[in-house]
């Protein structure tokens, strides 16, 4: 009989530990799926610093541009400016222009909206869908203004469309494609761009 009701009490204790492991083993899984579901809904980004778009158009800057043979632009770097209200960025550049047209050397700006893509193929991110706000000299003449403007979209296209802004590094999407992540989005922002992730689609 004592056999017996020890028997009983051994066989009791090792259902409760066995209980009491599957109760740690659930709350522990619970915990995983709602911090993964945390991470999902937080949608993780990538940010770029307007500073640092700015330093990467630097470098490719001043650039000449000859127009017709008969006009000869020079353009400085653009000056950025976030426009999160539109999701595109402005770029500002100062503008000089010589050449047998001219009687002198004029100065003055150039003023382009545009927009962003992303490149899969070089994990870039590029200046897209541009849009000329102004293209002016200072005192240049009414033939020679003209003709500037008819190749306004045409200096737009060769002097930032398809320019590389930021490239994403195999270091920074590791992580991302770890998790099944691409670039999803991007977006502009007080503070810079925001390149969201969302997942693969299925092959």
């Amino acid at each position: 009989m004592t056999q017996l009701l020890a028997w009983r009490a051994m066989r009791l204790a090792t259902i409760r530990t066995t209980m009491h492991r599957r109760q740690i083993l659930a709350q522990l899984g619970a915990a995983s799926l709602a911090l993964l579901t945390g991470c999902a809904r937080a949608a993780p980004g990538y940010t770029i610093s307007q500073r640092q778009l700015q330093q990467a158009l630097a470098e490719r800057f001043p650039r000449s541009y000859p127009l017709a043979g008969l006009l000869d632009l020079q353009l400085q770097a653009p000056r950025l400016t976030l426009l999160p209200e539109r999701n595109q960025l402005n770029a500002v550049m100062d503008l000089a222009a010589t050449g047998p047209l001219l009687a002198r050397r004029y100065t003055g700006v150039f003023d382009v909206d545009f927009g962003l893509r992303y490149e899969a193929q070089d994990r870039s991110i590029r200046a897209h869908r541009l849009q000329v706000n102004a293209l002016q000299l200072e005192g240049l003449k009414p033939q020679a203004a003209a003709l500037l403007q008819r190749y306004a979209q045409q200096l737009a296209d060769q002097s930032l469309h398809g320019v590389v802004l930021h490239q994403l590094q195999d270091k920074d999407l590791a992580p991302i494609d770890a998790l099944g992540l691409q670039p999803e989005s991007i977006n502009v922002t007080p503070r810079g761009l925001l390149v969201r992730f969302g997942p693969k689609p299925l092959s």
